[in-house]
């Protein structure tokens, strides 16, 4: 086998996301290979397209160049070369797996590897579009998951006109950012917009009938048997890294592709990063760490010295006011933040500010002497500056400097 050079071959990325398409903004001469056939796009944004705010232009990143719908199907680790289902071979010096996540189709009884009519995922822009051509006003739609993107997918279908319920397994809604205060709150501006929300309601399968094009979702069953009717189900249950490709080359791969703090994997001529990636044995499933680990990787194939050493993300969701599409207002927008540990352990100290007229509500958990964690929901005023405080992990000012980030703009 010949020797390569790092400079004998370009680097290929495989995954025309955001952070594939971040590192390709900031590596010049990039092969970038994407699955999906669209440029690549924010996909932070895909609830405003299935709502009809936006359309698929508006949320376009800074033109790439992409190989559309091509698919890499093998890595040759051995002669570095890529191979695609098109029949093409890509040869690298360096290989970055940017492969995202798929959604986590659950095991519900009637649904099998094809999905019937009216079952949606909701992860791509594709899957954005299909629900935004099925959606009717009064048409009944269930979103099976209550975390941030089912949230998301419950608001901009109920801004479409449709009849929405929202079943969530869990205590509350979105359990990973909010403690359940905020989720109530939550829960009250959905249920204003006329979205129906189900808490700690496990969904056991679907009823489907069988038409000419075959099989066409009527209701989704609950274990306690009860039915809601659908004629659209939107699964919101998750995501799952993608690593078989990884896992094929014979990769490190845990929950994702082990990466280190250079985001190179156990072949030091590949790395990952974003969904896909496990640092530190952290999964992170968020924009933010995506792209921050995209800016460390340019600098890293640049040859200058740089490490990535996790990020403390911060989680927003804005939850507009806009038009129906039978032609009503809905109610105000609604901000919400969190970051860090918004649920107390034992011995942390919280300090929680509510506005039941403003509709503010803030919390942040102290643990031995610095921010945890925290959730604003309403008015972000003093998002920036708790969140640097947050970021920073230093120990905190005294607590009348705390209650003024909580009351304050933060400096702003």
């Amino acid at each position: 086998m010949r020797k390569k050079t790092e400079s004998a071959a370009p680097v290929v990325v495989i995954g025309a996301g955001m952070a594939g398409a971040r590192l390709a903004a900031r590596v010049p001469g990039v092969t970038v290979v994407g699955e999906e056939r669209h440029a690549p796009y924010n996909r932070v944004l895909l609830a405003d397209v299935l709502a009809g705010r936006y359309a698929p232009d508006v949320i376009a990143l800074p033109a790439t160049e992409v190989r559309r719908g091509v698919r890499a199907v093998r890595i040759d680790r051995a002669d570095r070369l890529v191979h695609c289902d098109d029949g093409s071979v890509l040869h690298y010096g360096r290989l970055v797996l940017a492969t995202g996540s798929n959604p986590v189709l659950p095991p519900l009884r009637g649904l099998g590897a094809t999905l019937p009519d009216g079952v949606h995922p909701f992860r791509t822009l594709d899957d954005a579009l299909a629900l935004r051509a099925a959606v009717r006003p009064g048409a009944r739609a269930v979103v099976i998951g209550g975390g941030l993107l089912g949230v998301s997918a419950a608001r901009a279908l109920a801004e479409c006109g449709a009849q929405v319920v929202l079943a969530q397994q869990g205590e509350h809604l979105m359990e990973r950012q909010l403690d359940p205060e905020a989720a109530a709150l939550l829960q009250v501006h959905l249920e204003a917009l006329g979205v129906e929300v189900h808490t700690e309601c496990r969904v056991r399968g679907l009823r489907c009938t069988t038409t000419a094009t075959g099989e066409s979702v009527r209701a989704v069953q609950l274990a306690d048997g009860y039915e809601l009717a659908a004629d659209l189900t939107v699964l919101a249950c998750g995501v799952r890294p993608r690593t078989g490709l990884a896992r094929a080359a014979g990769l490190d791969v845990r929950k994702g592709i082990v990466v280190d703090d250079e985001l190179r994997t156990s072949d030091p001529y590949i790395h990952a990063l974003g969904d896909c990636a496990e640092h530190r044995s952290t999964l992170y499933g968020l924009a933010g760490p995506a792209l921050e680990q995209a800016d460390v990787l340019a600098e890293v194939l640049a040859g200058r010295p740089a490490r990535y050493e996790g990020t403390r993300a911060l989680t927003r969701l804005s939850l507009r006011a806009g038009s129906h599409a039978h032609g009503t207002q809905g109610p105000d927008a609604l901000d919400l933040a969190a970051f860090g540990e918004a649920r107390p352990l034992p011995g942390d100290d919280v300090i929680r500010l509510s506005d039941a007229t403003r509709g503010a509500y803030r919390t942040v958990v102290l643990r031995e002497g610095r921010l945890a964690g925290g959730v604003l929901l309403g008015d972000l005023g003093a998002v920036a500056g708790l969140a640097r405080t947050w970021q920073d992990d230093e120990p905190l000012p005294p607590a009348m400097s705390l209650l003024h980030l909580l009351t304050d703009d933060g400096g702003h």
